[in-house]
């Protein structure tokens, strides 16, 4: 009967990523901002112009559905690049 090769490196160290949290709620940044307000786009918008999601960006709910609808209303008055995906 055959043994299993051993692996090499020996034991894998589990990896546990940190939690994100909300820059709106911990105060970093204030949860009353405006469409007009770029510097907050440039941290959660990306270069096409697309929305960062809320698992990747670590806000909250609520701070999320606020800075979408922000990003959306900036876009209309052409503040924030459109994201044209499905032209490319």
């Amino acid at each position: 009967m055959m043994q299993p090769a051993p692996r090499k490196g020996g034991r894998r160290r589990f990896f546990r990523p940190r939690r994100k949290v909300c820059k709106f709620t911990t105060g970093e940044l204030s949860l009353d901002f405006d469409y007009r307000d770029a510097r907050i786009f440039r941290l959660f918008v990306t270069e096409h112009g697309k929305i960062i999601p809320r698992r990747i960006s670590g806000n909250c709910a609520k701070a999320q559905r606020k800075l979408a609808k922000a990003v959306k209303r900036a876009r209309k008055l052409s503040l924030v690049p459109c994201s044209d995906a499905h032209k490319v």
